[in-house]
């Protein structure tokens, strides 16, 4: 894994293609940080690539809202129903 500054896809482009080419994955950073992700890809496994990728993504999303539902503490059921009666009142 090599990481690249935004401005090192300007300057560092041959070195890169170099990278992807040899299946190494590069990170490009924004002010230091990850911003992205670039990966080698076929037109054999395009698509598959695409969907894993879209896959990882929901999953974190799944586990973000996983962990901060934890930490804000689960509702019982009877919470549950109160909620749902308060919101068709509501209607």
């Amino acid at each position: 894994m090599n990481f690249y500054s935004i401005r090192d896809l300007r300057t560092n482009t041959k070195n890169m293609w170099n990278s992807l080419a040899n299946g190494e994955e590069i990170i490009i950073t924004n002010n230091g940080k990850p911003a992205a992700v670039m990966l080698d890809v076929s037109d054999d496994n395009f698509e598959e690539t695409l969907q894993a990728i879209r896959q990882a993504k929901a999953m974190i999303a799944f586990n973000n809202m996983r962990s901060r539902a934890a930490k804000q503490g689960f509702l019982s059921d009877e919470e549950i129903e109160t909620e749902i009666k308060k919101a068709r009142k509501r209607e």
